[in-house]
């Protein structure tokens, strides 16, 4: 953690590759099985892609020419810089393996990419799929980023997830035991979920073989089904001071050595409802790394492996 008194996601980087590396997004045309029927409609009650898709991702566009336009973006700047191709929008594993194989393979071929981020849902793997991200993974970095939200099967089901926590467990296992670079995606403030509960979530992942945590804070999007539930009964959204607070101590709680690569969201103004901070999010991490150097605080610091009893799931 050198002076930081967390494991960030940047130093990490730089770190394993020696230079700086950026991710791009890429909108690879892809849909979810909790939308088209597979397993559910709808979706979940808090999505909205647009809220964070970047202007350069268009999927009437090639994975290869998202990517350059993304590079042209970002090399103005960084005309030296490396790129991880992010398959972020929607379940980038919701397709045949022999189209999975030529987008994976297109995005490595394009100039500067060294590694592929791919995100998706627990109950979206295989054996098959496992296998071919085995395959890539022994000649670049392949990181799979689940989906997990949280560890409570109650809230998974409230807000229309279509997967339990175990589903969760099961696929990150057996992603960790290819040697793939495993990462887990949870939103701290969802409905019904208190202080307690969000902190004492962090034991729970770190029993797990997560490489690299992102985590979010609960936000209201317009078009989607939470926003219509917001504006008939609102709940309690957490003040930029409340969500410090809590993610401090969800650190502190936290294996060591798992990598955290952010710690909220910033979408779009005008379709985010709230909560509305007016922080952007290297602001709001600024506050939290000043607040733990100043009081001492370090990721890990009250870590266990025994867990009280509650709602979640052990």
């Amino acid at each position: 953690m050198d002076s930081m008194p967390y494991n960030d996601y940047g130093t990490w980087l730089k770190r394993r590759f020696g230079q700086k590396v950026q991710k791009l997004s890429v909108d690879a045309g892809f849909t979810c099985p909790n939308r088209d029927g597979s397993i559910g409609s709808g979706g979940c009650i808090y999505c909205n892609n647009e809220s964070f898709n970047p202007g350069y991702c268009n999927r009437q566009l090639s994975v290869g020419e998202q990517l350059k336009r993304g590079k042209d973006f970002f090399k103005r700047k960084y005309p030296e810089m490396k790129y991880m191709a992010y398959f972020q929008a929607f379940t980038n594993t919701y397709a045949p393996i022999d189209h999975l194989r030529r987008l994976y393979h297109e995005a490595l071929a394009v100039d500067d990419v060294i590694g592929l981020i791919i995100g998706t849902r627990p109950d979206c793997i295989s054996t098959e799929l496992l296998d071919l991200l085995e395959e890539i993974n022994r000649h670049t970095m392949v990181t799979v980023e689940y989906g997990v939200e949280t560890a409570n099967d109650a809230t998974l089901r409230l807000i229309n997830r279509g997967h339990s926590f175990d589903c969760s467990r099961r696929a990150i296992e057996l992603t960790a035991e290819r040697g793939i670079t495993t990462g887990a995606h949870v939103i701290i403030g969802l409905p019904n979920e208190s202080r307690e509960e969000s902190i004492e979530q962090a034991h729970i992942m770190s029993r797990l073989p997560i490489d690299i945590l992102k985590i979010h804070q609960m936000q209201i999007i317009k078009g989607t089904k939470l926003a219509e539930m917001y504006a008939h009964d609102p709940f309690h959204l957490y003040s930029p001071d409340e969500y410090i607070d809590v993610i401090i101590s969800y650190l502190e709680r936290l294996r060591a050595d798992m990598v955290v690569e952010r710690f909220a969201s910033q979408s779009p103004k005008q379709l985010l409802i709230a909560p509305q901070w007016g922080l952007k999010n290297y602001e709001l991490t600024n506050l939290i790394v000043n607040r733990m150097k100043r009081e001492g605080r370090r990721q890990g610091s009250l870590f266990s492996l025994s867990i009280k009893s509650s709602g979640l799931c052990l």
